[in-house]
């Protein structure tokens, strides 16, 4: 697994990224296990996927060795996750070797990528299906039954999902994600997202709000809104930003925002993931007007130096990034941010990655998620650049930018100290069965005794020690 910091660690390991086994409520008689890889959209995904199989007669399990269906949903973000759910898809192939019944396989971002080596040369799956192709799932299941290898990684410019309930498998009760988007248009250099999950296109407002009304009255008390970059959201409007139907409403993602928030005061939202180049100050606006929506913005920079990031093709300046920060405190002094960075890009010089932490330290991030440069095949990168950083190189500067979040977010942490904060009860904390743990609008970590708290009750807490990552503290009654 890649290096990074991992601050938050009383959160389910599943909003970090590593793989979880998932169980729905469904009582059909065949057995699906599902395990998620990479970031909060494939987890999202999962529970449609669950949804659809839920459907066709399939209950999640976390007992792998009583499913008749195993899939894998992936990622293709870094090498590294590809060679861990390479390993698993192993382990999964001797599980074949003894249970002829069983099918594996693959969904999401390395299925198009690998669907040869995986079906034909390693013969390691059944089943591959890309990220727009989770309806055709049941009827793909159905050919592997007559011996069949079974592929759709067709991508949509249409497919949304919009039309299914998701299964929660979190299994929380008080925290859920709702995809308002899909794919990405933004052609980062690095990055193999527009070639895994297709072009742009936002779903239906409506659903959207009646998807965060029917959470709500189940009891959730947040809800977290994804998309590649959900800033570009746009409804009724085309790539061209020409209105596709005069007789309904235009919809951008700081109205969209307001009308999730204007479901219940008692519901929390937050969203991810913002680009830089299309953050809005209404936006900003928009956060400020409403308390419930979260004083949290995730933000990637990826770099600070401006040549590297016309090198990752990410649309703006250093100093546009330093412009869009000052807008978001400019409105929201006490706006938390957390954000990407990507070491050792093609090309970066030690002046170039000192302008990254020059950055950092101005900004003073909250959280950050950090890796070192990972060439991935198909991208601008590896066509058009040299990965000439030495491995040594990248691993010394994500070692720097590491410590230097580390002591940051210690330092945020420490202002939370002796001041009262709302935080929104999530769970038990990992480390002890006495204790709670839940987050403040900030996404800052607070843990505190149990008492008589369950998850979903909100209560105001008061911090008196910390480290980087969780706050210690006690409720102020």
């Amino acid at each position: 697994m890649d290096s990074k910091l991992d601050y938050n660690k009383e959160i389910d390991e599943s909003m970090q990224g590593d793989a979880t086994m998932v169980e729905g409520e469904q009582t059909n008689s065949k057995k699906l296990y599902l395990e998620s890889y990479g970031c909060q959209m494939n987890f999202a995904d999962s529970e449609i996927v669950a949804s659809i199989m839920s459907q066709n007669g399939y209950n999640t399990t976390k007992n792998v060795d009583e499913a008749d269906v195993i899939l894998l949903n992936t990622c293709s973000i870094r090498e590294n996750a590809e060679q861990r759910i390479r390993k698993r898809l192993t382990e999964f192939k001797k599980k074949k070797d003894t249970n002829a019944e069983l099918k594996v396989g693959i969904l999401g971002c390395m299925a198009e990528r690998l669907k040869s080596q995986l079906l034909e040369e390693e013969k390691l799956v059944d089943i591959v299906v890309g990220p727009d192709a989770y309806r055709s799932l049941p009827d793909l299941v159905k050919e592997t039954e007559t011996g069949q290898k079974a592929v759709n990684v067709l991508l949509s410019r249409e497919e949304t999902y919009a039309d299914i309930s998701p299964v929660r498998l979190d299994k929380n009760g008080v925290t859920a994600f709702i995809s308002i988007m899909r794919g990405c248009d933004n052609m980062c250099s690095f990055c193999v997202v527009p070639f895994t999950r297709g072009r742009e296109r936002s779903r239906d407002p409506e659903t959207i709000v009646g998807e965060a009304k029917e959470l709500f009255n189940k009891g959730y008390r947040e809800v977290t809104l994804l998309g590649q970059n959900v800033d570009s959201y746009r409804w009724n409007v085309n790539s061209k930003k020409e209105i596709i139907d005069p007789a309904q409403p235009t919809v951008n993602f700081a109205q969209l925002l307001e009308k999730v928030a204007l479901v219940s005061t008692d519901l929390r939202v937050r969203f991810s993931t913002s680009h830089p180049k299309d953050l809005t100050d209404e936006v900003a606006e928009t956060m400020a007007k409403h308390e419930n929506i979260c004083n949290y913005i995730h933000l990637p920079v990826q770099s600070g130096n401006t040549e590297v990031l016309k090198r990752m093709n990410r649309g703006y300046s250093r100093e546009w990034y330093l412009d869009r920060i000052k807008a978001i405190k400019e409105r929201i002094p006490d706006c938390a941010i957390s954000t990407d960075i990507i070491t050792g890009f093609c090309g970066e010089t030690e002046e170039e990655h000192q302008d990254t932490v020059s950055l950092m330290k101005l900004v003073e991030y909250d959280y950050a998620y950090m890796f070192a440069y990972s060439e991935r095949p198909k991208t601008l990168a590896e066509r058009k650049f040299e990965d000439d950083v030495p491995e040594e190189v990248k691993k010394r500067r994500l070692t720097e930018v590491i410590d230097l979040q580390q002591a940051s977010s210690l330092k945020n942490n420490q202002k939370y100290l002796n001041k009262e904060y709302k935080v929104l009860v999530e769970g038990v904390s990992r480390r002890s069965e006495e204790h709670m743990f839940g987050r403040n609008s900030q996404n800052a970590v607070f843990v505190f005794p149990r008492k008589d708290k369950k998850p979903g009750d909100y209560v105001t807490v008061k911090a008196y020690d910390c480290t980087a990552a969780t706050l210690l503290s006690e409720i102020v009654e």
